[in-house]
């Protein structure tokens, strides 16, 4: 089973890379079948189901909506937030959908969308959509699993695990970090040039590398509109739009002490992941990394180690992203990166544990701290549970971020202070995560049922 750095790293909407992401793409696929099959003009009517947590929550990240523009045609990565918006409005409101520019039907958003909190026996985010003919019969049927980061798996693909197979060879194949390890250690190579190795066999290297700056380039983009952006949130909790106001503090700001002059490094960080997800919050257009929850943190780091080193090398660049992405498989593949299977650890834990061993690679660190960076910033997030407020990702998820992206730049900078050996691996770490998400209460698992989102509200 191989995965490639794009597949951690997608371009898409907020807020919520499963419940927003997954869905409109899981709900494009099954219109595009329908396309293919030359079955989408004898569609008559639409249902659309969603289960456990895209039920819990779905109506805070837009899951119902997302679906819907998903079964008008519409992709994440190349959605325009601002003409759908409008496209929605106008359907809803016409109770009809155009499914085509042939052809559209009518469609009940009260009687054609349908929330279960019950999940499905195979992942807790799970999305039915069933086609039915003038006459009310079936014309086509699926059920679709949104698995974390944009990740979709359908019914027949289950029991391939949270991965759907791809059969690509790649020459230093891997599934946990002493594996990795070994190989770096065996051909000689650092974790990014291992990556790339990899990422050779689906497409050049000019290519990839073309890609991976696109992908930073529409973070740093985000970034740029957060800084500017303000405003109250979408959602009802009035939460407001604090980056520009920081930023603009922070640019005037005269450091009188030491203090100052190393809380203000800090301070730049928080505000690049707050700036992040705030525009992922508002529905902005984001970078899955690995998630839409936790698109702050990756982006925040190495946006920290442009401004203050003033390296701007697309060389490091790369280099960030594809030992960033290596850890990021190692936890897709070993454990989950779905804040409704295992909490906020598999979240804001995932990103944070990339983040740091992108940090430790570009400042030339032996894969020994790489693997130990990722593991200090995994480590630290163990049992971090998904209780957002209203089910929507602002509280405590944009603050989240912050503090997690201060934890990855500590992290790498602890391992580059070894030599590489410590007592506890980055792989039984990601093993405890997983075992831990087993044993949480399904509460704490973006179902906003329990923690902060209980507590949070007033009766």
């Amino acid at each position: 089973m191989a995965l490639s750095v794009f597949d951690l790293f997608k371009v898409g909407v907020g807020p919520s890379s499963s419940h927003t992401v997954g869905p409109m793409h899981a709900a494009y696929i099954f219109r595009q079948h329908l396309e293919t099959q030359q079955q989408l003009s004898s569609v008559n009517k639409l249902k659309i189901q969603l289960f456990g947590s895209l039920s819990s929550t779905g109506i805070g990240h837009g899951t119902d909506k997302a679906t819907i523009l998903g079964l008008m045609g519409f992709e994440p990565e190349t959605i325009d937030t601002q003409q759908t918006e409008n496209l929605l409005k106008t359907a809803l409101e016409q109770k009809n959908l155009k499914l085509s520019t042939e052809h559209q039907i009518s469609f009940d958003y009260a009687q054609d969308v349908i929330f279960i909190d019950e999940p499905l026996a195979y992942h807790p985010n799970a999305i039915t959509l069933t086609a039915y003919d003038t006459q009310g019969q079936t014309v086509y049927e699926n059920t679709y699993y949104s698995v974390g980061g944009g990740f979709i798996v359908d019914e027949s693909q289950t029991h391939q695990g949270n991965v759907v197979d791809d059969t690509t060879e790649i020459p230093y194949p891997f599934r946990t970090a002493k594996q990795l390890l070994a190989l770096c250690k065996q051909h000689n190579l650092s974790v990014s040039q291992l990556m790339l190795e990899n990422e050779k066999s689906w497409r050049g290297e000019a290519e990839i590398r073309s890609k991976i700056m696109h992908i930073w380039q529409v973070m740093q983009t985000c970034i740029q509109n957060g800084l500017h952006n303000e405003g109250i949130l979408p959602g009802g909790l009035n939460v407001k739009r604090r980056a520009k106001k920081i930023h603009q503090q922070l640019i005037q700001k005269k450091n009188s002490n030491l203090i100052d002059t190393t809380f203000t490094a800090m301070e730049w960080v928080n505000l690049f992941a707050l700036a992040v997800n705030e525009e992922n919050a508002a529905g902005g257009r984001v970078v899955t990394a690995p998630t839409n929850g936790a698109a702050g943190i990756i982006p925040a780091v190495l946006y920290y180690y442009v401004t203050f080193s003033q390296d701007l090398s697309e060389d490091k660049i790369v280099r960030f992203f594809l030992s960033a992405a290596a850890v990021g498989i190692l936890c897709k593949l070993q454990a989950s990166i779905s804040g409704a299977e295992v909490g906020c650890q598999g979240e804001v834990g995932s990103a944070c544990s990339m983040a740091s061993a992108g940090l430790a690679e570009i400042l030339d660190g032996t894969p020994a701290q790489v693997e130990h960076a990722a593991e200090i910033g995994l480590e630290h997030n163990l049992g971090l549970t998904c209780d957002p407020v209203g089910g929507l990702v602002q509280i405590p998820c944009i603050e989240r971020n912050a503090i997690a992206a201060v934890k990855a730049i500590n992290a790498a900078q602890m391992a580059l202070h070894d030599d590489g050996e410590h007592f506890i691996s980055l792989d039984k770490v990601i093993q405890t995560m997983k075992e831990t998400g087993k044993d949480m209460s399904e509460k704490y698992k973006e179902t906003s049922k329990g923690g902060l989102a209980v507590n949070a509200i007033e009766c």
